[in-house]
């Protein structure tokens, strides 16, 4: 089965991650080899979330397309990646989150399937 391991970030995880970002980033990267030589990682990406705010694309009322900016969900989280995993069953990509090497909350999703 197939999940998403999606990453939030806040401004508290990202300052633990600057205080020593070659430590986080080697913990980092040795969880993703680990994960890959094990033949379970399927992709994943990095979003920038320092320099460029997002923008929002919503329908309105009369359907055409509004855009703002910022998240689509104000609050303190903000959307900061995700990985792609093939494992067993949930409760093994659940504790793949939870060894995930960060400050930051992940949450842990199925894909959808097509048939």
């Amino acid at each position: 089965m197939k999940y998403a391991l999606v990453v939030f970030e806040t401004e508290a995880s990202r300052r633990l991650i600057r205080a020593d970002r070659a430590a986080y980033r080697k913990e980092y990267e040795g969880w993703i080899g680990a994960l890959a030589a094990a033949g379970k990682l399927v992709g994943g990406d990095a979003l920038e979330t320092e320099r460029t705010a997002p923008a929002t694309v919503r329908a309105g009322a009369d359907g055409a397309r509004v855009v703002t900016e910022g998240p689509a969900h104000a609050g303190e989280e903000t959307l900061g990646g995700w990985f792609l995993v093939e494992v067993a069953d949930r409760e093994e990509a659940l504790a793949l989150a939870a060894s995930l090497p960060t400050p930051e909350t992940v949450e842990v999703r199925p894909v959808l399937e097509s048939a």
